[in-house]
C-alpha cells in the first residue's frame, strides 16, 4: 500500500489531523494522606510520600476494578511511615521482588493478601503495580532494599 497525504485520507472522510491531541501525558497524582481511588483514575501513577506520616490507600472493590490498573511509587528515601496500599479482601496475588544483601530470599509473595505496605526502610523509586481482572488484584513490583515491602 501506498504512502497516503492528509489531503486524501480527507476526502476519504478521515481526518488525522488531531491525531497527536490524542496522545496524552502519564496521569500522576501525589498522595500524602489517606485516600480511595477510583476506576476512573486507572492507568494513573500515585507518587507516595509519607513526611507527614504513615496513611492507607484504598483499592477499588476488585470487581469494580475488573480491568483496572494502578501504580504507586515512592518519592522519599526512608518514608516517615508506613504507607498501605489496601485491598478489599484477601485477594492480592503476585511477587514484589526486592534488593537481595545476603543470601536471604529476594522476593516478597502475596497468595491471598490483603495490604502491600510500603515499609520506612524503602527507598526513592520503588514501586508497586496492581492489576484487577475482577475476582484478583495481580501485583508487581520492584524494591531497593531488604524489607522495602511487607504483606498481610
Amino acid at each position: 500500500m501506498a504512502t497516503q497525504t492528509l489531503a486524501y485520507l480527507k476526502t476519504k472522510n478521515r481526518d488525522f489531523d488531531n491525531v497527536l491531541d490524542s496522545i496524552s501525558k502519564q496521569n500522576i497524582i501525589a498522595l500524602t494522606t489517606t485516600r480511595t481511588v477510583t476506576p476512573g483514575e486507572s492507568g494513573t501513577w500515585f507518587t507516595l510520600d509519607a513526611t507527614a506520616g504513615a496513611f492507607t490507600v484504598t483499592l477499588p472493590g476488585v470487581s469494580a476494578g475488573s480491568g483496572c490498573r494502578f501504580r504507586f511509587i515512592n518519592i522519599e528515601n526512608t518514608p516517615s511511615g508506613d504507607i498501605t496500599i489496601a485491598s478489599d479482601s484477601t485477594n492480592v496475588y503476585g511477587t514484589l521482588s526486592i534488593q537481595s544483601d545476603t543470601n536471604e530470599d529476594n522476593r516478597v509473595a502475596l497468595a491471598g493478601s490483603t495490604n502491600v505496605l510500603f515499609d520506612t526502610t524503602c527507598l526513592l523509586g520503588d514501586w508497586v503495580e496492581f492489576v484487577s481482572n475482577g475476582t484478583y488484584y495481580f501485583v508487581s513490583g520492584m524494591g531497593s532494599v531488604q524489607g522495602a515491602f511487607t504483606v498481610s
